[in-house]
């Protein structure tokens, strides 16, 4: 089909050619026989097709990319290694908590939450640390999410498993937190390797974003490839806190974590991405690779580690 539409495209290149040459033709037939009017429409004809022809020729250069390869998913050559492997170091491995909590649950539930966290921490013996902790304030309302990580990779998940399993205090309180919850849901992440390292903010109150994204089943290989570009254009206000996608639980999902001062600098950084050039191309190669996105504006609890 690729190759279908190249074909279509270099005959449409050829026409717009032999249109220009026409209506070079035309009016320096009008200009001998003095038809002002005709000059005039014969130069709007050729200004019309001298845009076309070179959005079409810039679009081909170096002979290749077009703008019908930005409405298709690429092929990706087969690989013996997993697509994991190649966008991740799969030593470090974060767990995202989702708690749907009962609207008038919401202190209980936190108050309970942050019992919890005390109690892991004490635990020297198990390698697993809170990274972030949010309420949601935009989008799915009354909704917790907590962000963990463990170095030692599913071994150490074990372990604490484990651990916390076998610790009475622990179980108390998952029973007590059952009361507050009316669902969870847990996936296990895998952090980008292109983006930056996870760096908690702690000069100020800050709001987090995190953008949610449902892909295409293969494509996870040319996302990877694309936003490690993308993510050049959006480190000028160090907004980049977390980028992760799905390794158990809800595949293919990817999670892109924003911090800024308020909504109003949200709003002038994505404005201010807009306006450097390649970011729009950037996106363009990776909107058809997505199914479903939504996004989420985050405050960090009293506990989280990143403020």
């Amino acid at each position: 089909i690729y190759t279908y539409f190249r074909r279509i495209i270099s005959i449409l290149f050829l026409f717009f050619t032999l249109w220009v040459l026409i209506g070079e033709i035309f009016l320096l037939y009008c200009g001998i026989y003095g038809d002002k009017m005709a000059i005039s429409r014969a130069k709007s004809l050729i200004l019309t097709s001298s845009r076309a022809l070179s959005t079409t020729s810039s679009v081909w250069r170096d002979g290749s990319e077009s703008w019908i390869s930005k409405l298709l998913v690429r092929k990706i050559e087969p690989t013996k290694e997993p697509h994991s492997r190649m966008l991740s170091d799969k030593e470090v491995i974060y767990a995202l908590h989702t708690h749907n909590v009962r609207p008038d649950s919401i202190s209980k539930y936190l108050a309970n939450y942050k019992t919890s966290v005390e109690l892991i921490n004490a635990k020297k013996e198990i390698s697993c640390e809170l990274v972030a902790s949010w309420t949601v304030s935009v989008g799915d309302m009354d909704q917790c999410l907590h962000l963990w990580r463990y170095t030692g990779g599913f071994e150490a998940i074990d372990q604490a498993k484990d651990n916390l399993w076998n610790d009475p205090e622990y179980l108390r309180l998952m029973k007590e937190r059952g009361n507050y919850l009316r669902s969870r849901h847990l996936q296990y992440l895998l952090a980008f390797s292109y983006w930056p390292q996870i760096q908690s903010r702690t000069d100020d109150k800050h709001i987090y974003e995190m953008r949610s994204y449902r892909l295409k089943p293969g494509t996870m290989i040319e996302w990877g490839n694309n936003w490690a570009r993308a993510i050049n254009y959006r480190r000028n206000n160090d907004e980049p806190f977390a980028g992760f996608f799905s390794q158990i639980g809800r595949l293919y999902n990817v999670h892109h974590i924003w911090c800024y001062k308020s909504l109003q600098a949200r709003k002038e950084t994505r404005e201010a991405a807009w306006r450097s050039p390649g970011w729009d191309e950037c996106v363009a190669y990776t909107v058809p690779l997505i199914r479903e996105m939504h996004c989420r504006i985050l405050a960090p609890t009293e506990f989280s580690p990143t403020k």
